[in-house]
């Protein structure tokens, strides 16, 4: 018993360390998330300029 508290508390802990590091990184700091970007198009069409095309 003892041991698994001691390896679940070591996970943890290198868990913690690593998300503690990430952030130090950089690696949270996304402003604009690219799952948000997806659906905007990246040139806008107007409505007058699909009538001229057709």
């Amino acid at each position: 018993m003892y041991l698994l508290i001691g390896c679940s508390l070591t996970l943890a802990l290198g868990f913690l360390a690593a998300f503690i590091w990430s952030v130090k990184s950089g690696q949270m700091d996304d402003d604009y998330t690219p799952g948000v970007r997806i659906l905007f198009e990246d040139n806008p069409t107007t409505d007058e300029s699909k009538k001229d095309n057709q």
